[in-house]
Protein backbone atom coordinates (compact mmCIF):
# COMPACT_ATOMS: atom_id res chain seq x y z
CA UNK A 1 0.00 0.00 0.00
CA UNK A 2 1.45 3.43 -0.93
CA UNK A 3 0.81 6.29 1.29
CA UNK A 4 1.50 10.39 0.64
CA UNK A 5 2.51 12.00 4.25
CA UNK A 6 4.20 15.29 4.87
CA UNK A 7 8.22 15.98 5.27
CA UNK A 8 6.80 16.97 9.41
CA UNK A 9 4.75 13.77 9.81
CA UNK A 10 7.65 11.45 8.11
CA UNK A 11 9.75 13.46 10.94
CA UNK A 12 7.20 12.81 13.70
CA UNK A 13 6.55 8.93 12.89
CA UNK A 14 9.80 8.15 11.64
CA UNK A 15 10.04 4.71 13.56
CA UNK A 16 6.08 3.89 13.31
CA UNK A 17 7.09 4.92 9.16
CA UNK A 18 10.08 2.29 9.45
CA UNK A 19 8.12 -0.65 11.19
CA UNK A 20 5.31 -0.39 8.98
CA UNK A 21 7.37 -0.67 5.84
CA UNK A 22 9.40 -3.75 7.05
CA UNK A 23 6.40 -5.80 8.87
CA UNK A 24 3.62 -4.97 6.26
CA UNK A 25 5.46 -3.55 3.20
CA UNK A 26 3.75 -0.46 2.65
CA UNK A 27 5.69 2.16 0.52
CA UNK A 28 5.58 5.82 1.29
CA UNK A 29 5.84 8.90 -0.45
CA UNK A 30 7.15 11.94 1.53
CA UNK A 31 5.70 15.38 0.52
CA UNK A 32 6.77 18.54 1.01
CA UNK A 33 4.06 21.48 -0.21
CA UNK A 34 2.56 19.14 -1.82
CA UNK A 35 5.50 18.31 -3.82
CA UNK A 36 6.15 14.41 -3.65
CA UNK A 37 10.49 14.89 -2.39
CA UNK A 38 11.13 11.14 -1.97
CA UNK A 39 9.59 7.48 -1.46
CA UNK A 40 10.60 5.39 1.80
CA UNK A 41 9.88 1.43 0.89
CA UNK A 42 10.92 -1.71 0.99
CA UNK A 43 14.53 -2.82 -0.07
CA UNK A 44 13.77 -5.46 -3.31
CA UNK A 45 16.78 -7.82 -3.13
CA UNK A 46 18.82 -7.91 -6.34
CA UNK A 47 17.71 -11.02 -9.29
CA UNK A 48 20.32 -11.88 -11.16
CA UNK A 49 20.56 -14.18 -13.86
CA UNK A 50 22.96 -17.36 -15.61
CA UNK A 51 22.87 -14.66 -18.44
CA UNK A 52 24.34 -12.04 -15.94
CA UNK A 53 26.81 -14.65 -14.36
CA UNK A 54 28.22 -15.09 -17.59
CA UNK A 55 28.46 -11.35 -18.94
CA UNK A 56 30.47 -11.15 -15.41
CA UNK A 57 32.85 -13.94 -16.05
CA UNK A 58 33.01 -12.43 -19.80
CA UNK A 59 33.96 -9.52 -18.45
CA UNK A 60 36.51 -10.32 -15.95
CA UNK A 61 40.13 -9.97 -16.02
CA UNK A 62 41.53 -13.07 -17.04
CA UNK A 63 44.06 -15.05 -14.91
CA UNK A 64 47.51 -14.52 -15.48
CA UNK A 65 50.04 -17.66 -15.67
CA UNK A 66 51.26 -17.77 -12.49
CA UNK A 67 47.54 -17.61 -10.79
CA UNK A 68 46.62 -20.77 -12.99
CA UNK A 69 50.51 -22.36 -12.04
CA UNK A 70 49.38 -22.28 -8.38
CA UNK A 71 46.32 -23.34 -8.74
CA UNK A 72 47.48 -26.20 -9.92
CA UNK A 73 49.75 -27.08 -7.36
CA UNK A 74 47.67 -26.85 -5.08
CA UNK A 75 45.02 -28.87 -6.51
CA UNK A 76 48.16 -31.79 -6.65
CA UNK A 77 49.56 -31.57 -3.33
CA UNK A 78 45.97 -31.95 -1.83
CA UNK A 79 46.35 -34.47 1.14
CA UNK A 80 44.34 -37.15 0.46
CA UNK A 81 40.73 -37.76 2.92
CA UNK A 82 40.52 -40.97 4.85
CA UNK A 83 38.09 -43.57 3.72
CA UNK A 84 34.83 -43.39 5.68
CA UNK A 85 33.38 -46.32 7.53
CA UNK A 86 30.00 -45.60 5.16
CA UNK A 87 31.37 -46.03 1.69
CA UNK A 88 31.27 -49.46 0.01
Amino acid sequence: MESHISAAEAAQTFPDVIERVRSHGDVFVVEREGEPICRIGPVVPARRTVRDLVRLLQTAPRPDDAYLDAVEEVAKNQPTLPETPWER
